[in-house]
C-alpha cells in the first residue's frame, strides 16, 4: 500500500468508528479491506446511519480509471446532515452495470436528473444481452452508487431517488 492509501484507511477507521460501524467490506481491484470493531451492547449503528454514512462517500469515477488499484481518497466527514428517505432502484439481475447505452455516449441519467416511472436509466449486461433497467419510481436521481463496467449483485442497490 502507498503512504496516501495508508493514510485514507486510518481516515476511515476513525469515520467507522465515530459513526458506530461494527463490520465494513472494501474491495477495490487489488485491494480487500474487512475491518470489524467490538461494539458495546445496544450500540449498534441502525441502518439509516449506515446509509447516511455510505452517501457521504464520494462517488467512483463513471468510467474506469487507468490504474484500477489506486484507492480513490476518501471525503473527511462533515456535519451530520438531516436523514431524508430515498427510494433504491435495484438490480433484478447479476451482470455488470453500464450507465450509458455505449461508450462515449452520455449517461441515461446523472443525479439531480428528473426520471419518471419506467424510464430507462441503466444497462445491466448478462450472459453477453444488454438489459435495459427502468426506473420504478419517478423522483430526482440523488446518486449513482455504482459506476460504469463494475460486476453487481442481483438486488445490489444502483440508484438513490428522492421520490417526489
Amino acid at each position: 500500500m502507498k503512504p496516501e492509501d495508508i493514510q485514507d484507511l486510518k481516515e476511515l477507521i476513525e469515520f467507522l468508528k465515530q459513526y458506530q460501524v461494527a463490520e465494513f467490506d472494501l474491495d477495490r481491484g487489488d485491494i480487500k479491506i474487512r475491518l470489524k470493531f467490538n461494539q458495546p451492547e445496544g450500540a449498534s449503528a441502525r441502518l439509516s446511519d449506515l446509509a447516511r454514512v455510505l452517501a457521504s462517500v464520494p462517488a467512483a469515477p463513471a468510467y474506469p480509471q487507468a490504474s484500477p488499484s489506486a484507492a480513490a481518497p476518501l471525503a473527511a466527514p462533515s456535519a451530520p446532515e438531516p436523514v431524508e428517505e430515498l427510494h433504491l432502484v435495484k438490480s433484478p439481475i447479476v451482470g455488470t452495470f453500464y450507465g450509458s447505452p455505449s461508450p462515449g455516449a452520455p449517461a441515461f441519467v446523472n443525479p439531480g436528473d428528473r426520471v419518471e416511472k419506467g424510464q430507462v436509466i441503466c444497462i445491466v449486461e448478462a450472459m453477453k444481452l444488454m438489459n435495459e433497467i427502468e426506473a420504478d419510481a419517478s423522483g430526482e436521481i440523488v446518486k449513482c452508487l455504482v459506476s460504469n463496467g463494475q460486476p453487481i449483485e442481483f438486488g445490489q442497490p444502483l440508484f438513490s431517488i428522492r421520490v417526489g
